[in-house]
């Protein structure tokens, strides 16, 4: 074994969706809980007691059946989660020296430096719990790898306290745990791989430790092989301080109802390249195309069918709201077709590239191109200080009745005044 000196911690807020919920409805604590996806259709997180009931992710909700007698269905509360994720990543920044956001409720810290660290992690999770009244768990390893399957133990090992530190142990212990856990667990093991390791005889963990990696390179490629190097202790994984720039930007959704028109699908697409390009501006960057979208309902099959997508390229790459979205109705101008019932649109920011890399175009006046600048710098901090859509085109419309539909939606505690618990 290589020597392990390194510390990476994986922090995991469990079952995040239906812990935000029960954070501000003490009633959902210890209930079947299932958090829905766009339009209520499918179940996108759920409770323990709701994954016991045998309720499956991504089940379609309207197929669950018995099994949803007496289970509490939320819409998703996209504000709520994202604004809670982002009070829990303040707080692991501020904990340790350099932190890796992996996605919205789970995070790498480098713990490297921190003496009696699994002491460390059971602080840190009292804290968050304390602070958020959101429920986590801490896997320690040498790599990130190994952390993740410290975490797979911390989560489903009560005994552990919601804390497991993999380097703790001497060989046989650990050996006796990876032996336990099923390969499909690994970081980057999917059902497919899965069933192929079986067939080569790594039914677990420690199987897949303790193959050569020569030969998991010949069978499977240089990443499983690096996969196996880091559950020896081998860290081929750097903590990326920093989220790669997006090369791709989409925006887009289901309808609460099919659409027929080109005024509604005109409001959908551009309420979606208005949101794709305040992404674009988050991360400093520019597009130099538009790809928009329109798709029926492929479910229903007794209705005529068509699905269309057309990319429109810029004369020079922007970011501006405006333009992109001029882009965007060219194309879907283009693309529509009458006599058709429309569920779905959807927009996607193409050829992104560094802002300061921009080049000006012949027939640009530098002068309303700073305009522009300053226009949508504007459009960001209101909406950032008021909230989604406060200020946006006017083509986008105000009713918007193909949204999203969310009928079992919690408030959005922490994000709008109004929605403030009221005590009596």
């Amino acid at each position: 074994m290589i020597a392990r000196m390194a510390r990476v911690a994986l922090v995991d807020v469990n079952n995040f969706y239906a812990s935000c919920e029960a954070v501000f409805d003490p009633r959902l604590a210890g209930k079947p809980v299932v958090v829905l996806s766009n339009n209520d259709g499918c179940a996108v997180a759920r409770s323990a007691e709701a994954r016991a009931r045998g309720i499956k992710m991504g089940e379609p909700w309207h197929l669950v059946g018995e099994r949803g007698r007496g289970v509490i269905a939320l819409s998703s509360n996209y504000e709520l989660y994202a604004d809670m994720s982002n009070r829990v990543m303040r707080m692991l920044a501020a904990a340790a020296p350099a932190l890796e956001i992996y996605s919205i409720d789970e995070a790498f810290l480098d713990v490297s430096g921190i003496p009696a660290v699994s002491d460390f992690g059971r602080g840190l999770r009292a804290q968050i719990r304390q602070w958020t009244g959101l429920p986590v768990c801490v896997g320690i390893g040498s790599t990130k790898t190994r952390a993740k399957i410290a975490n797979f133990v911390a989560k489903n090992n009560p005994s552990q306290d919601g804390v497991f530190d993999i380097e703790a142990l001497d060989e046989a212990a650990e050996t006796a745990w990876l032996a336990s856990i099923p390969v499909n667990e690994v970081w980057g093991v999917g059902r497919k791989i899965a069933v192929r390791l079986a067939a080569l005889g790594i039914a677990s963990v420690a199987d897949l430790r303790d193959r050569p990696v020569a030969e998991i390179r010949s069978h499977f490629g240089v990443v499983l092989a690096r996969t196996v190097r880091e559950l020896r202790g081998e860290p081929c994984l750097e903590l990326e301080a920093l989220a790669p720039a997006k090369q791709q930007i989409m925006c887009s959704r289901s309808f609460s109802r099919e659409i027929e028109t080109l005024d509604e699908l005109r409001e959908a697409v551009l309420t979606y390249v208005s949101r794709a390009a305040e992404k674009l501006r988050g991360q400093g960057a520019i597009a130099g195309g538009v790809q928009v979208f329109v798709q029926t309902n492929n479910f229903k099959v007794d209705t005529p069918q068509y699905s269309r997508g057309l990319t429109v390229m810029l004369s020079g790459a922007s970011d501006d709201t405006l333009e992109l979205g001029q882009a965007a109705v060219r194309g879907l101008r283009a693309i529509y077709r009458p006599g058709f019932k429309y569920k779905k649109a959807g927009t996607m920011l193409i050829d992104l590239r560094p802002k300061a890399q921009r080049e000006s175009t012949l027939f640009e006046n530098p002068h309303e191109r700073a305009k522009r600048d300053r226009l949508n710098a504007v459009l960001d901090r209101v909406n950032l200080r008021f909230g989604r859509n406060s200020l946006t085109l006017a083509g986008a419309g105000v009713r918007r009745a193909w949204s999203m539909q969310r009928q079992h939606l919690s408030p959005a505690y922490t994000t709008e005044w109004a929605a403030l618990p009221v005590a009596h």
